[in-house]
C-alpha cells in the first residue's frame, strides 16, 4: 500500500513573493493522483507547514497558512503538521506510516528542492520505498551558492538527480499509475 503525502498545497505556496515557478500543471496532476487514491482507499497524508517566522507565507497567524480549497483533507485523511521543510522532523509522520502499515510513500507538492527533497531524503534514510513524482511537484527560482540566477526548471531538475537512485525513485505520474495497477492485479494495495 502506498500513502500519498501532498505537501504544502496551501494558499501561501501562490503568493508572489515567491518568485517565478515551474511545472505550472503540477497541481492537476496532484489532484488526479488525490482522486485516484481516493477511489481507491488508499492512504492520504496532508502535510502542512507551519512557520514560526511572521514574514513567511506559511505563518499560522495569516491566510497563506490555509489549504487550498481543492487540497482540503477529508475526514478520513492524515494531517501532518510541520515547522521545518523534512515532513519527519518533530511530527508523528514515521509512528503514522507505521500505524497505517506501509513503508511506502508517493510524494507530491513543493517545493522540490526544499520540502520535498528534504522529506524524500528522510524516508531513503529511514528505509522506506519512496517516489517523487516529478510532474506533480514545482520549485521556484534560485541563486545558486556563487550567487548564479537558476531558474525554477533547473532547480527542480537538481533536485531529482539528488533524490533518484539514492534517496527515492523518480518517476512521472503516468509512470507511477502503470506501477500502481501493476501492484492491483497482483492483489496489493
Amino acid at each position: 500500500m502506498h500513502a500519498l503525502l501532498i505537501i504544502d498545497q496551501q494558499k501561501g505556496i501562490d503568493f508572489p513573493k515567491l518568485g517565478s515557478r515551474n511545472n505550472h500543471h503540477a497541481q492537476v496532476c496532484m489532484l488526479e493522483l488525490l482522486g485516484v487514491w481516493r477511489e481507491r482507499a488508499y492512504p492520504v497524508i496532508h502535510v502542512k507547514h507551519s512557520s514560526v517566522e511572521p514574514d513567511s507565507a506559511f505563518w499560522p497567524k495569516q491566510q497563506g497558512y490555509e489549504f487550498k480549497p481543492e487540497f482540503e483533507p477529508l475526514d478520513n485523511e492524515y494531517l501532518v503538521i510541520k515547522t521545518v521543510p523534512c515532513a519527519f522532523t518533530h511530527s508523528y509522520l514515521e509512528r503514522l506510516l507505521q500505524y497505517i502499515g506501509t513503508k511506502s510513500i508517493v510524494l507530491v507538492g513543493a517545493s522540490t528542492n526544499n520540502s520535498i527533497e528534504a522529506t524524500a531524503r528522510a524516508a531513503g534514510n529511514l528505509g522506506l520505498n519512496a517516489f517523487v513524482v516529478e510532474n506533480a511537484c514545482f520549485t521556484f527560482d534560485k541563486r545558486d551558492y556563487f550567487g548564479t540566477l537558476r531558474c525554477a526548471h533547473e532547480v527542480h531538475a537538481m533536485s531529482l538527480a539528488n533524490l533518484n537512485g539514492e534517496y527515492a525513485r523518480v518517476l512521472h505520474s503516468s509512470e507511477l499509475m502503470e506501477l500502481i495497477n501493476e501492484y492491483a492485479k497482483k492483489g496489493y494495495k
